[in-house]
């Protein structure tokens, strides 16, 4: 798509929300609102994409692209006042025609901040058909659809788009309710046409200025303006207050849960699971039914995650198992069991077969390959080798009330039931611990520790 730019339109108050939160920081599936056209933008292969803000948003809606989008194409216009849909795309327009643009934008794609279920192939669809009929303007519309919360599309006897009525100005008794042909907020236009007619647009009682006026008016002056309805018309649907939110999400989850279903996932309950948009999980996994993957979780191939489990910003390897536990920003390797009921907090990272059994806690703690921690267990702060045995009831005393200490445990140790490690403390390869023992200095390889405090004695081979 050379010669194009892209707009969002997100300077809007949103009211409706009834939140201090601007609205397109509000979220769906996981993502903020503002996300969903921005990436849409950039899948089309956009160069440039401007964002229309206000004052008030411009600073939150900048930082939270910033930290997640890092794309120099993004550009912010300033709206000062909200004067309408009209007003914030003149902003735009104004921006992309100032003097020395390095790049000649010829038709630029314009999108609101809260349509989160617009799809790229019906926005790359209408983008051709605009160029290839060379259209002034070109709707994306639905066909079939109660019109008393969109704008509702008026054809001629011809079947050409004459007008656009906004929901707020019709008779509510006079058909709002009826199957309509309604607008979806996507337009495509002819920059030199929209700059002209934007230009010319007056006011509204309320002095705002609407996109939408523009297509009367350009009907009237003889301007190629079509629409194009969606294949799917429940993509249409916006969110203007926190019932649609729900609403929105809904229809979104289900969409998320059919392309992994088709893509080789067992989901046994859809109705029951959450997957968020930027969620990715690999062939073969079964998903079972409670079970929330959140944030920018990856799952590998052959796991089996739920019942009852809570997995955020968390990677996991293949042939993982994880029942009725959660996972904050952690990293399982291969093979990796943990549950029931327990927690691995930020920063836990596990290697390859390592088992963690119930009530079991992990944070900011590394565990090496074949580790088992059967039960009740809290390691934090602590690296751990590999096929260490940690006995239930371990604890590792990271905190004496103003730092966090750490804990190191060698490969092929053996930590006795009711062991307390109170750091910072080492416990060699090969050493061990007896049960209730209370660690509070290093203990040198292949040695054992008993007591309170413990002593340090020589360790007998281990028979079975």
């Amino acid at each position: 798509m050379e010669q194009w730019a892209g707009v969002v339109l997100a300077a809007g108050r949103g009211q409706r929300m009834v939140s201090r939160l601007p609205k397109p920081l509000h979220r769906v599936c996981g993502k903020e609102l503002i996300r969903y056209p921005v990436e849409l933008l950039q899948s089309l292969g956009l160069r440039r994409i401007l964002i229309v803000v206000s004052p008030d948003n411009a600073a939150p809606i900048g930082n939270r692209l910033g930290d997640r989008l890092a794309d120099s194409s993004i550009e912010y216009v300033i709206q000062p006042e909200a004067k309408g849909t009209g007003d914030a795309a003149a902003r735009a327009v104004a921006a992309l025609l100032e003097p020395g643009q390095s790049e000649p934008v010829e038709n630029l794609i314009l999108l609101g901040s809260d349509s989160p279920l617009i799809r790229a192939e019906s926005a790359g669809q209408l983008a051709q058909q605009h160029s290839e009929q060379r259209n002034d303007l070109t709707i994306l519309t639905a066909d079939g659809l109660p019109a008393q919360d969109f704008g509702q599309v008026i054809r001629d006897e011809r079947g050409q788009v004459v007008d656009l009525v906004e929901a707020a100005d019709r008779d509510k008794n006079g058909g709002a309710f009826a199957p309509a042909e309604v607008n979806s907020g996507v337009y495509c236009f002819n920059l030199s046409w929209l700059a002209e007619a934007l230009d010319r647009l007056r006011p509204g009682l309320n002095g705002e200025k609407y996109l939408t006026s523009l297509v009367a008016s350009g009907a009237a002056q003889g301007r190629r303006i079509d629409a194009r309805p969606s294949e799917l018309s429940e993509e249409v649907f916006g969110v203007n207050d926190r019932v649609q939110q729900a609403q929105v999400e809904t229809i979104l989850r289900w969409q998320i849960c059919e392309r992994w279903l088709r893509a080789g996932v067992t989901i046994q309950d859809p109705a029951s699971v959450f997957i968020d948009a930027d969620v990715s999980i690999g062939q073969d996994t079964i998903i079972r039914p409670n079970t929330l993957l959140l944030g920018n979780t990856e799952i590998g191939e052959d796991g089996e995650i739920g019942p009852n489990s809570v997995i955020r910003d968390s990677r996991l390897g293949n042939g993982c198992r994880i029942i009725a536990s959660m996972l904050e920003d952690a990293t399982l390797e291969d093979g990796v069991e943990v549950g029931p009921f327990s927690h691995l907090r930020p920063g836990a990272c596990l290697e390859k077969g390592v088992h963690l059994g119930n009530f079991v806690e992990v944070k900011e703690s590394q565990l090496g390959v074949g580790t088992r921690a059967g039960h009740f267990s809290y390691l934090g702060d602590a690296s751990i080798g590999a096929n260490v045995n940690i006995g239930a009831g371990t604890i590792t005393c990271n905190y004496d009330g103003r730092d966090k200490h750490r804990t190191a445990i060698g490969d092929d140790a053996f930590i006795g039931c009711d062991t307390m490690l109170v750091a910072p403390v080492t416990v060699g390869p090969e050493a061990a611990t007896g049960a209730g023992a209370v660690v509070t200095k290093d203990l040198p390889q292949g040695l054992l520790a008993v007591g309170v405090p413990a002593k340090i004695r020589s360790r007998k081979p281990l028979t079975n």
